[in-house]
């Protein structure tokens, strides 16, 4: 199965998120990933949504979603012909000795080290999932003590979007 980027503008207010993910469930389409945030305009929001599955799959969802009266418009976003990221806060266990070690790591990813105490480094890390996932799983190591991740967003590239300030 493949997993599929979902670009979906929303109206801005309460319940909305609430009634996406509950279409998910009910049909039992499992959400990899999902991100939501306010867009230029401030009446309506963007949910980047990864599903994994195959392509009916993705069209159901997308057919269901359509039916949701606060859904605005829905586009599944190529990977070749979109940009996406994910941040991630790593809270990893540093000593005297495996400090240099971290911050040497840290550097390779052009990731940044956020909040230093004795016994841990707080590293942040934004780029595409599976350069999180990569250092994460150097980091292992060292004992990852807590781990945040945004989930992917995502956006076209170059002159495609979506008019926003149009869509309604």
């Amino acid at each position: 199965m493949a997993k599929h980027l979902l670009s979906v503008l929303v109206e801005n207010h309460a319940g909305v998120l609430s009634r996406v993910a509950g279409l998910f469930s009910r049909r039992g389409f499992n959400i990899d990933s999902l991100a939501v945030g306010v867009t230029e305009n401030p009446d309506i929001s963007r949910m980047t949504i990864v599903v994994d599955g195959d392509d009916y799959v993705v069209e159901q969802v997308s057919k269901q979603l359509n039916k949701l009266i606060d859904v605005i418009k829905i586009k599944q976003l190529d990977k070749g012909d979109s940009v996406s990221r994910e941040l991630a806060l790593i809270k990893v266990g540093a000593t005297a000795t495996t400090r240099a070690e971290i911050i040497q790591i840290v550097e390779i990813f052009r990731a940044k080290i956020v909040d230093v105490s004795k016994n841990t480094l707080t590293i942040e890390i934004s780029g595409a999932t599976e350069k999180v996932a990569a250092l994460e799983d150097m980091l292992k190591q060292f004992g990852i003590k807590e781990i945040v991740r945004t989930g992917t967003i995502a956006i076209e590239r170059g002159n495609k979007y979506i008019d926003v300030q149009n869509e309604r």
